[in-house]
């Protein structure tokens, strides 16, 4: 039997969802799982949006960013995931200008001087219903005196077919802020940096539906811990996943789809299957 973890977060919920397999690789026996670029780009620019909203509002400046970034960036530059990229000179300035135009779109979607910002990073750990939660909201906002969750996002803005995952996310934290605060947020926003902001009313509705469905999810784990069973869900992910070589399922998933060239050439691992 493999011990239930402490606390379940919406990045684990969802990491189950996909494939329990991968799930036992990260969660359970603690393999690291390397940061691809992008998540770090993303990371980066979190930090920085982060210590601007310290700042009272009439300095939330692109300049104030600048010179944040700045500050930032020689601790970050010798971050353990950061270094495991291995960037040249040329990806490495490549890779500070993905993340300062994703700091700038701020200001495409929105002016931070005219936010009422509540909190950032704010760690909650509170019980949704059944399932011991755990998450870190980016920013909790005031907008016209009601009480906003406020989420960055450094990707692309999915395609409506494929957005519920991020909103099931938000509505999360803005249950567990009304477990932990006593109050229930009038709205969630996914900041698509540089993009747009999706705005979405919190109902009890959608509410309900977010905590339902991690509470299926927990309820899987358990069942998975108690059996030792994760059984893999091979799709074309699997070739982003850093654990393939360890999941015959997955090598064999991969090299179905790379014979019907439906396996993209950018994947990491179709690097991994030309050298098999």
């Amino acid at each position: 039997m493999v011990d239930l973890p402490q606390h379940l977060s919406p990045s684990s919920a969802s990491a189950f969802e996909g494939c329990p397999r991968r799930w036992r690789f990260k969660y359970v026996d603690r393999q690291p799982e390397p940061s691809g670029q992008a998540a770090l780009v993303g990371s980066f620019a979190h930090r920085v949006l982060e210590l601007l909203c310290e700042f009272p509002p009439a300095e939330r400046t692109v300049d104030r960013a600048k010179t944040l970034a700045k500050q930032a960036w020689p601790e970050f530059e010798t971050d353990e995931d950061y270094l495991g990229l291995e960037l040249e000179d040329a990806e490495a300035r490549a890779f500070r200008w993905q993340a300062w135009l994703s700091i700038a779109g701020l200001w495409d979607i929105e002016d931070p001087a005219k936010v009422d910002v509540v909190s950032t990073e704010q760690k909650i750990l509170v019980d949704l219903g059944s399932v011991p939660f755990v998450g870190i909201v980016d920013r909790v906002d005031r907008f016209g005196g009601k009480l906003v969750v406020s989420d960055y996002k450094s990707g692309t803005l999915p395609g409506p077919r494929w957005r519920n995952d991020k909103i099931r996310q938000v509505m999360l934290y803005a249950a567990a802020l009304r477990q932990s605060m006593g109050e229930i947020p009038d709205r969630a926003r996914l900041l698509y940096l540089g993009q747009r902001i999706l705005d979405v009313p919190v109902t009890e509705r959608r509410l309900e539906d977010a905590v339902g469905s991690l509470t299926e999810v927990w309820a899987g784990i358990a069942t998975a811990c108690t059996e030792e069973s994760f059984e893999p869900r091979p799709t074309v992910l699997c070739g982003w996943c850093p654990f393939v070589e360890q999941c015959p399922e997955g090598r064999a998933e991969l090299a179905r789809r790379m014979d019907a060239g439906s396996l993209p050439a950018h994947a990491p691992a179709a690097a991994l299957l030309a050298v098999a």
